[in-house]
């Protein structure tokens, strides 16, 4: 049977663990070719061996450091070199910030979540966008999240840049609708993840406190997520550009 993705090719950013990875897994099982980038070397290169043994598709990856113009504009032309053409963009990659009031958040902190989180996604769009054009259009996926609607104490430097993305892709969708190039947010809600791990100290803690604040009384599953991320990748979401698709399990409802 034919995959939901067969034929598109995808650069996949933030992809070494994650969401990212479970996107990259999820683009490939459909039918895909992917691209993976990260700054984790060593992490990318032991998640895409793997994942390309378990896929006939074409499976590549290179070290990136997202918030490097000519690292992005380098990456993005070994990627269409070896998909042969980029029709699809996931931007994905983020940064953890300490959760600390404003006026004890380092400018430091601060930059940098504006590089990663945010910077990277219009370098990648203001590269990768040529290629698709070039390939005759396709989507565009920057994976924000529930905070980018809502806010939590502590996470100032977060919040303003997933809202910030939400506002970047209405814009880029604005921009290139007349090239065929579709692009939207997905916002997930609280993800099981090593940086939900690595903020709560353990699966279980994550899970027992970040849970219940989300309606279903639960975390969400990188695979869900990534289900999403097809979802808006594909010919069904194909009458849909500039907007946000909302994976919170309830969060954003209270």
């Amino acid at each position: 049977m034919a995959g939901r993705l067969d034929g598109k090719a995808a650069l996949i950013s933030g992809a070494a663990q994650g969401i990212g990875l479970a996107i990259a897994q999820a683009y490939a099982l459909e039918g895909a070719r992917v691209y993976g980038l990260d700054i984790n070397a060593n992490t990318l290169n032991g998640a895409f061996s793997r994942l390309s043994h378990e896929t006939p598709q074409t499976v590549a990856w290179a070290e990136c450091d997202v918030t490097d113009e000519v690292a992005v504009r380098q990456a993005i032309g070994s990627a269409q070199s070896q998909l042969g053409y980029i029709d699809t963009l996931v931007c994905n990659a983020a940064t953890l910030t300490p959760s600390v009031k404003v006026e004890d958040l380092s400018a430091e902190d601060w930059n940098r979540a504006l590089s990663v989180n945010l910077t990277s996604a219009f370098l990648l769009s203001k590269y990768a966008v040529p290629c698709i054009r070039t390939a005759g259009g396709g989507s565009i996926v920057i994976v924000a999240s529930q905070m980018g609607s809502v806010a939590w104490k502590g996470s100032s430097a977060y919040c303003a840049t997933k809202g910030a993305l939400l506002q970047f892709a209405k814009a880029l969708a604005l921009d290139h609708v007349d090239d065929q190039i579709r692009a939207n947010t997905l916002s997930p809600g609280g993800t099981l993840t090593q940086r939900l791990v690595t903020k709560f100290g353990s699966a279980q803690t994550a899970e027992s406190e970040w849970g219940p604040m989300h309606p279903m009384g639960r975390l969400g599953q990188v695979d869900e997520i990534a289900s999403g991320a097809v979802f808006l990748a594909s010919d069904e979401s194909s009458f849909m550009t500039g907007a946000d698709l909302l994976m919170d399990g309830g969060y954003s409802a209270w």
